[in-house]
């Protein structure tokens, strides 16, 4: 059977030879990209196989090459995915008041960011550590990670003007933060109660980054 490269939408919902796809390949496509992610997260990009994903998905070999032409072609559409969940997180985030009304904002963003991370983080661990296969998902990654920090900028300019530079090395640092903590509890299945952890992390960032700054010592 030939295989069909997915194409994405303007939505990045990935479409079996540039077909609309109809409610059961919705879902068959949906099972596809779950097993996708949970075989590379137990296995890994490169020592993922299309046998494990069938396995998992419980469909034929046949019907996932109606889908995906390999696994590159799915863990692309899952980038795809990846970017859109990620790019719409960072425009949600809004104006951060430097009072407690900040820190519940950022706490209810913080909890998107990490529901996010769990469902994609072995795509944005990819990302992170370059170990993607092409410039195409290079320059994905590159321009998802630039719209959040993008967004975390204007946020930290809002809340402390003056000092575009020190901004954007501020986002980055936070985003950086942020990615590397929550790679560091998901990948070890730490024991931390998911409330107390994104208040605690709420509370530190709206510190750091978007408290008031105190007035100069005269």
């Amino acid at each position: 059977m030939a295989a069909r490269v997915s194409r994405a939408t303007e939505k990045g919902t990935p479409q079996p030879g540039g077909r609309e796809l109809r409610s059961q390949g919705r879902q068959t496509m949906a099972k596809l990209l779950d097993a996708g992610i949970q075989v590379l997260q137990t296995r890994g990009y490169h020592a993922a196989r299309v046998d494990d994903i069938v396995r998992i998905a419980k469909v034929s070999h046949g019907t996932f090459y109606l889908y995906f032409a390999n696994k590159e072609d799915l863990f692309r559409a899952l980038a795809v995915q990846c970017a859109d969940e990620m790019t719409e997180l960072a425009k949600s985030l809004g104006q951060v008041d430097p009072g407690p009304a900040g820190v519940d904002d950022l706490s209810r963003w913080i909890a998107r960011f990490i529901a996010c991370y769990r469902k994609y983080g072995v795509v944005i661990r990819a990302w992170m550590e370059d170990q993607v296969s092409t410039r195409e998902l290079s320059r994905l990654g590159i321009k998802t990670f630039n719209a959040v920090v993008s967004a975390l900028v204007n946020r930290i300019e809002e809340a402390r003007p003056g000092d575009h530079h020190q901004a954007e090395v501020s986002a980055a640092a936070l985003l950086a933060m942020l990615e590397r903590f929550t790679y560091f509890v998901t990948s070890r299945n730490l024991a931390f109660d998911d409330e107390a952890m994104v208040d605690t992390l709420a509370v530190l960032i709206h510190r750091g980054f978007f408290a008031a700054k105190p007035a100069a010592a005269a």
